[in-house]
């Protein structure tokens, strides 16, 4: 597999997984364009944003050169930082930097959303999700949350479930153009915001951690979310990709009741 003369942007490149992507991206072969507030150091070019003010969104599109093949939205903020600078950053100024994108994109190009384990619920939150969808106001976040009940505890999960469901509802959106639109869902990764994972979801961090071998690394997401962005991937499209160490299937199981088949 090979990213030769592929142009790839990456938000969040500053740290974590958007770094060890961004680095990931340039050793197969990709110039990266780093979109992040910070600056990164693996990057071909650095645009700063702020991904939670549309504004700022549209200036750094406007940076942002034609031909695109792929874009890696990485960014995102942790639980500690509250639910509207939450749900801000993690789901409507993901869309809405992907929208403004778009037409900058190439034909056939790929869009690789990272959602997470975390974010699992999707299934029986239609009820709050829903309306987020819909939602383009940037400055209305406050008064939804308090109308469907999304309070700071659950806001990190519930924007991880609300980018997991416009991924897959958007699987044909732009197949006049063959863009395609994926995620991937890691579990518990050891980057700079791992501690405010582990304040945040002590308990639950607790038990996963009783049933995988370790926590991830960078290294472990960044290659999958390169073959996403290759054309050897081409053919997936709308789908939530685990990269959890088994943790969403030890989930299912658990869930339709095979947990004592499995062992666990």
């Amino acid at each position: 597999m090979s990213l030769e003369k592929k142009i790839i942007v990456v938000t969040g490149a500053a740290s974590g997984i958007g770094a060890e992507t961004a680095k990931t991206l340039k050793a197969q072969g990709a110039t990266v364009i780093g979109v992040d507030i910070n600056e990164p150091k693996n990057v071909d070019q650095y645009i700063k944003a702020d991904l939670g003010d549309p504004a700022s969104i549209v200036a750094a599109v406007e940076k942002i050169p034609n031909g695109i093949d792929a874009l890696c939205n990485i960014a995102g903020l942790p639980p500690s930082k509250g639910r509207v600078p939450v749900i801000k950053v993690n789901f409507l100024g993901l869309r809405h930097f992907t929208e403004q994108l778009i037409n900058k994109m190439n034909n056939n190009a790929s869009i690789v959303n990272l959602a997470s384990l975390a974010g699992s619920g999707w299934p029986e939150a239609g009820n709050q999700i829903r309306p987020f969808l819909t939602l383009r106001d940037f400055n209305g976040v406050e008064a939804l949350c308090n109308e469907v009940g999304i309070d700071d505890e659950r806001a990190y999960s519930f924007s991880k479930e609300v980018v997991i469901v416009w991924t897959m509802i958007n699987r044909w959106t732009w197949r006049d153009r063959g863009i395609r639109v994926n995620c991937i869902s890691p579990g518990p990764v050891e980057t700079p915001i791992l501690p405010d994972f582990l304040e945040n979801f002590k308990d639950k961090l607790e038990k996963d951690k009783d049933v995988m071998d370790r926590f991830g690394r960078p290294d472990d997401i960044a290659p999958v979310v390169a073959f996403m962005c290759s054309d050897s991937s081409a053919w997936i499209k709308g789908v939530n990709i685990p990269c959890d160490a088994g943790m969403t299937a030890h989930v299912l199981t658990q869930m339709f009741g095979y947990a004592d088949a499995a062992g666990f």
